[in-house]
C-alpha cells in the first residue's frame, strides 16, 4: 500500500475506484463499502483509494483532538491488512476545511485521485461545514466523467452501524457487541515500556505496559480478558485500563497486561492488545494484599473464559 500523509502535493497516476470518510473502526459498514471497491477493482482494474484526513475536521478550532476507535497509524495497518492500494491523509487546515465541494471534488477526487469510480455511503458529507452530499455526486458525475456507486447503511436491528454507536458500546464496556460491529476486535496499539515495576516484584503477576495516545478513545476503566498479538503470535491476556487507584500517586491512562505463556523480553515492542470481554470496573482497594487477591481471581475467571472461547 502506497501511504501519502503530510503533503497536499500528490498524483495517483493509475485510474482508481476511490472513497472518502474517517474510516474510524473500519466496522462492518464500512467493510460493505470496501468490498463493493475490490468488486469494481477485480471487474476494472482500477486502483483502491482511500482518501480521509490526518486530523479528524471535528479537531479544528476546538481544545484538542477528536477521540476516535483507531488512530491514525491503527487506520494504515488496517487498511494495508486488506489490499488497499492508495491512503491518502490529507492535511486539514483552515483552507481546506473553506473548500467548496465541488472545488473538493474537481481538484481532489478527480484531479489528483485519479477517480473513475466513487464509492460512497448514503450519508457521506465533503466539503465546506459538510455541504456536499451524495446527492452532489450524482449531480456532478457526468461534468466529471466519473461513475458513483452510493451503499446504503447498514444497520443493526433499530439503528444505523456507525462510529458512534461503537464509541457508545465502548462506554458501556459491552466489547462483545461492539466486536460484533467493528468486525474485528477493538484494540489498543503501542510499545511496551517500563511501569512502576510492582507487577512482577510486588504483586507477583508480570505486566506489559502501554500509554494509548491521546487522542484514542478507550472504553470503560476495569479489567478485561485480552488477546494480545506479539511478533506474529496470539496470546491470552488480562488487561487492567485506566489509573490504578490503589496505587499511590497520580498515575496517567495506561493498558496493564498480564500474558498468559509468555517468558521472554518484550520491551520495546510494539503489540496490539486487543480487548475481549469486561470483567469488572476498575476500583481502590484497601492495600496491595487485597489487589493481588482480586488480580488472582482476574487472571484465574480470564483463563478460563479464554479456554470456553477456544471450545467454540
Amino acid at each position: 500500500m502506497e501511504y501519502i500523509t503530510g503533503t497536499r502535493e500528490f498524483h495517483i497516476e493509475e485510474p482508481a475506484v476511490v472513497t472518502l470518510g474517517k474510516f474510524d473502526g473500519r466496522h462492518i459498514g464500512h467493510q460493505k463499502l470496501l468490498k463493493k471497491m475490490a468488486e469494481v477493482k477485480k471487474e476494472k482494474g482500477y486502483k483502491i483509494a482511500v482518501f480521509t484526513f490526518d486530523t479528524a475536521p471535528l479537531s479544528l478550532g476546538t481544545n484538542g483532538p477528536q477521540r476516535v476507535i483507531t488512530t491514525n497509524l491503527e487506520r494504515k495497518n488496517n487498511l494495508e491488512k486488506i489490499g488497499i492500494d492508495y491512503l491518502v491523509e490529507y492535511p486539514f487546515t483552515d483552507e481546506t476545511a473553506r473548500m467548496e465541494p465541488e472545488e473538493f471534488v474537481r481538484n481532489i477526487l478527480i484531479r489528483q485521485m485519479n477517480a473513475k469510480t466513487i464509492v460512497v455511503g448514503t450519508d457521506c458529507t465533503f466539503g465546506y461545514k459538510g455541504a456536499g452530499k451524495a446527492e452532489h455526486l450524482y449531480q456532478w458525475k457526468d461534468r466529471y466523467g466519473y461513475e458513483l456507486i452510493v451503499i446504503p447503511k447498514k444497520r443493526d436491528d433499530h439503528r444505523d452501524i456507525s462510529s458512534t454507536y461503537i464509541r457508545e458500546l465502548l462506554d458501556a464496556g459491552n466489547m462483545e457487541k461492539a466486536n460484533e460491529l467493528l468486525g474485528e476486535a477493538y484494540a489498543i496499539h503501542g510499545v511496551v515500556v517500563h511501569g512502576n515495576h510492582l507487577g512482577g516484584p510486588v504483586l507477583g503477576f508480570p505486566t506489559a505496559n502501554i500509554i494509548p495516545e491521546p487522542e484514542k478513545h478507550l472504553p470503560a476503566f476495569g479489567v478485561y480478558v485480552s488477546r494480545v498479538y506479539i511478533d506474529g503470535t496470539y496470546y491470552g491476556g488480562v488487561t487492567n485500563l485506566g489509573k490504578k487507584p490503589t496505587v499511590k500517586g497520580d498515575s496517567p491512562v495506561g493498558i496493564e497486561t498480564y500474558i498468559y505463556g509468555i517468558n521472554k523480553d518484550i520491551y520495546g515492542k510494539n503489540i496490539e492488545v486487543q480487548l475481549l470481554h469486561f470483567i469488572r470496573p476498575e476500583r481502590k482497594f484497601d492495600g496491595l494484599e487485597q489487589l493481588k487477591v482480586q488480580i488472582e481471581k482476574d487472571r484465574d475467571y480470564g483463563k478460563q473464559y479464554l479456554e470456553q472461547l477456544s471450545e467454540q
